[in-house]
């Protein structure tokens, strides 16, 4: 394949892979999951099958004497991108476990981070421009030769994650590619938070829940509804457990439908619901019938089925309704 045929499909496999990446952060509901998440998996399996052409670049590229535009961005891609594909397979076959203090998908995701300008700049001093001529039958079937490259490694990494039960088809991760850990066993969950939320210290006897103009004791929020649900952390793990409290819409006055739901932690962290999500949304102070952990939300926090774990504010301390739309934020809160 040609240095620029190359380049031009290392592109477009980069651009899927980190689109797929951050749709992954948001979707929670098994369907769309299982699009992204493989989907994902096979844009960055599929780089793998083209290092062969790109190391016979890299070598050309090294071996002039006089550097050239975006080289140096080039040497880091070469080391960041090969590093976030392999953390990804530890993650998916190995499970949630850390390696010399860090969880594979830590790396995964900081290695593909860190990627993105070296990216832009590498492509920007080294343009590569599509031809009229690239749309032809060799490309097409080179296109699919790579595909199929990568499901292949794809299917050998599920074959070695089934020996390991981490398999997703056997029940060991979930569509989102979370591995199970401590289902049914709230003290077994991990303990993990938004990256600038400490975990706080919140006194019972004087905490109160702010809802709309009037104050909520927790023992008024300990009413007995219960939902089975999944909280599945983008930091690679889920766990489903028994939550029990008070359901949103019983504390919420009628809403309309253009409205919107914040709701705030004592960190400042805040999320946007819409309206109709209302019913859904469950104020939990217990998990498998025991008072919440400090590390897990004490002394309230929110259950929302369906969504990822960073929709699931701890240590709710305002419940507001607002008239912006609840899109209106960004995809994942900055702080």
């Amino acid at each position: 394949m040609s240095r620029r045929l190359t380049n031009l499909a290392l592109l477009a496999l980069l651009a899927v892979a980190g689109t797929t990446g951050l749709l992954a952060y948001g979707v929670g509901t098994p369907d769309p999951a299982t699009a992204v998440t493989v989907l994902h998996g096979l844009a960055g399996l599929a780089i793998l099958t083209l290092i062969p052409w790109k190391q016979g670049i890299v070598r050309r590229g090294l071996a002039r004497t006089r550097a050239r535009k975006g080289r140096d961005a080039g040497i880091a891609l070469a080391v960041l991108v090969p590093l976030s594909i392999f953390a990804g397979l530890v993650h998916a076959v190995g499970g949630w476990r850390p390696y010399v203090g860090l969880f594979p998908l830590q790396v995964h995701v900081g290695a593909a981070v860190a990627a993105v300008p070296f990216a832009v700049w590498h492509v920007l001093a080294r343009q590569q421009r599509p031809r009229r001529t690239d749309l032809s039958r060799r490309t097409a079937v080179r296109a699919l030769a790579i595909g199929a490259g990568g499901g292949a490694i794809l299917f050998a990494s599920e074959g070695a994650a089934a020996l390991l039960g981490n398999s997703r088809l056997g029940g060991g991760r979930r569509q989102t590619g979370s591995h199970e850990v401590g289902s049914g066993d709230p003290a077994a969950m991990p303990v993990t938070n938004w990256f600038t939320d400490p975990v706080p210290s919140v006194d019972p006897a004087t905490w109160r829940l702010h809802l709309v103009g009037r104050d909520v004791t927790r023992d008024e929020l300990d009413a007995g509804d219960r939902v089975t649900a999944t909280l599945d952390c983008t930091g690679g793990w889920y766990a489903s457990q028994d939550w029990s409290g008070t359901r949103l819409d019983r504390l919420l006055p009628a809403l309309r439908a253009d409205q919107s739901i914040d709701v705030v932690s004592v960190t400042g962290y805040r999320r946007r619901y819409p309206a109709r999500d209302a019913p859904r949304l469950l104020l939990a102070t217990r998990a498998g019938g025991q008072p919440l952990s400090r590390g897990h939300g004490f002394p309230v926090r929110l259950v929302a089925p369906g969504r990822r774990g960073f929709w699931w504010v701890k240590w709710v301390d305002r419940v507001e309704v607002v008239d912006e739309p609840w899109w209106w934020q960004l995809p994942a809160p900055p702080t």
